[in-house]
């Protein structure tokens, strides 16, 4: 365990990450990634691994504390092994096809929805009803990545943290008012 009770971010090998004043770089044999760290926090790097600790003792500085670690920890692990993300697609009629790198979705909308892949996010469609994200980049390739908002209206996606079970109505309160004169 690190002094402050966190721990340390422990070294990979074929991973190489540099402290450069406020700048820390992560690369590996899958890419490169560089973040930015507050003046909140404070990084330091020995044999052990990473050490990351608050600058102070204000509650944004601790809550700045586990985030940057966090962060910093999915750097390394991304420019190790890279993040991947299976989705399934349900319903029917629904489908899923590549049309060079844009991702083209049939999702009973009155259109088609295409989605171009961000830089450094790769896209495939094994089956009609599945889509494979892949980066190294866990914040591009996590929920976030298909932010598109018909996405979430059609309720197709699968494996974002949530199941769907039907369309969901609330009862409706209507209640008439007789007045008698």
């Amino acid at each position: 365990m690190s002094r402050t009770g966190k721990q340390p971010i422990p070294p990979m090998s074929g991973v190489t990450v540099s402290l450069n004043g406020r700048e820390v770089a992560a690369k590996g044999p899958k890419g490169e990634l560089k973040m930015t760290l507050m003046d909140i926090v404070k990084v330091e790097q020995n044999d052990e691994g990473i050490f990351v600790q608050p600058a102070n003792d204000t509650k944004q500085a601790r809550a700045a504390w586990g985030t940057t670690r966090a962060l910093i920890n999915n750097m390394v692990l991304g420019v190790s092994k890279g993040f991947e993300k299976k989705l399934t697609i349900q319903g029917v009629g629904y489908r899923a096809a590549m049309q060079g790198r844009d991702l083209k979705l049939s999702l009973g909308l009155s259109h088609e929805v295409v989605f171009s892949a961000p830089e450094g996010v790769n896209l495939a469609v094994p089956t009609q009803t599945e889509v494979v994200i892949t980066g190294i980049d866990k914040q591009a390739v996590g929920p976030g990545c298909c932010g598109y908002p018909q996405l979430s209206a059609a309720g197709a996606l699968q494996g974002q943290g949530r199941t769907l079970c039907g369309r969901v109505r609330r009862p409706q309160r209507r209640q008439e008012e007789v007045r008698s004169r």
